[in-house]
């Protein structure tokens, strides 16, 4: 098995943060990587801010949080990306997207050199093939936000190696997660069972059945969810829980995955969440204000 010391994040966005920053504080020096200087310097002022409310909520110490901030160290090519032990993908889910990182990575890799995906839903087995390692391919899908989300999903391809999978649940499980191992099939487990109970609710409300505030509130104290669907859609981002629909509905066949026509709408719209501003909710105001 590979000894991991060091480990590249490509994608310094909601999801590469968070990796980036439980990475850190675990004691690994991490790269990280973005299209330009400043998305990667605006990566690091969040996960400084993360930081600082763990520290504010007891989770964490100063100390900590000074210590895991020195191993953050800003990545603006893929040649040092190459050259860690471990080269996590966290960039949008986008097939094309991620197969084009990984191709210009290639050139840089060193031969022991692990590469994983933080796909939530993509084939690990199809990203795999485009590399040079598909036995040295694995899937990693951090939960969203990863400092506070204690599951890492594994998935191995139908190439990756026995070593690379002991290797990757060592790892994850060095960073104080508990693993859970997925076949490679579309969306996994996880998102295999939320992204369309998301969806469904979206057709709860698409169908006039319930408002946004009467399908959330309903999900909250009638399943005793934390959060109501339309609210956890939000908090995902819209975009996304569309392309986890596609892939479902894409790679099973099956008309039960139909992306709902109202989900659609809202991505058109760009009204994609709580990073947009908009969603089901409006969130530009002092409080969220459902947006039907």
């Amino acid at each position: 098995m590979v000894d991991i010391r060091t480990v590249g994040v490509i994608g310094a966005g909601q999801m590469g943060t968070g990796i980036a920053h439980v990475c850190a504080l675990a004691g690994y020096d991490v790269k990280l990587n973005d299209i330009s200087r400043e998305r990667i310097d605006a990566g690091v002022k969040l996960i400084e801010r993360n930081m600082s409310r763990q520290v504010s909520r007891g989770i964490i110490d100063e100390a900590a949080m000074k210590a895991g901030l020195a191993h953050i160290f800003p990545a603006e090519t893929l040649t040092e990306i190459g050259q860690t032990d471990l080269a996590i993908e966290a960039a949008t889910e986008d097939e094309t997207l991620k197969k084009a990182i990984f191709k210009s990575l290639e050139p840089f890799l060193t031969e022991n050199t692990l590469l994983a995906s933080n796909t939530s839903s993509i084939s690990i087995t199809r990203l795999a093939s485009n590399t040079d390692r598909p036995e040295r391919f694995i899937g990693l899908h951090f939960m969203n936000p990863a400092p506070l989300m204690k599951l890492v999903e594994i998935i191995r391809g139908i190439a990756t190696d026995v070593a690379t999978y002991e290797t990757a649940v060592n790892f994850a499980k060095s960073l104080g997660k508990t693993t859970a191992n997925a076949e490679d099939f579309p969306a996994f487990i996880v998102n295999r069972v939320l992204v369309p109970m998301i969806n469904e609710a979206i057709y709860t409300l698409y169908e006039g059945v319930g408002t946004v505030d009467a399908i959330d509130t309903a999900l909250r104290l009638g399943a005793n969810h934390p959060m109501g669907p339309l609210e956890l859609g939000d908090f995902i981002g819209l975009d996304t829980v569309l392309a986890i629909m596609n892939v479902l509905h894409e790679g099973l066949a099956d008309s039960k995955y139909r992306p709902c026509p109202l989900l659609v709408k809202y991505v058109e719209a760009g009204w994609l969440g709580k990073k947009t501003g908009r969603g089901f909710y409006d969130y530009r105001g002092e409080h969220p204000v459902p947006t039907r």
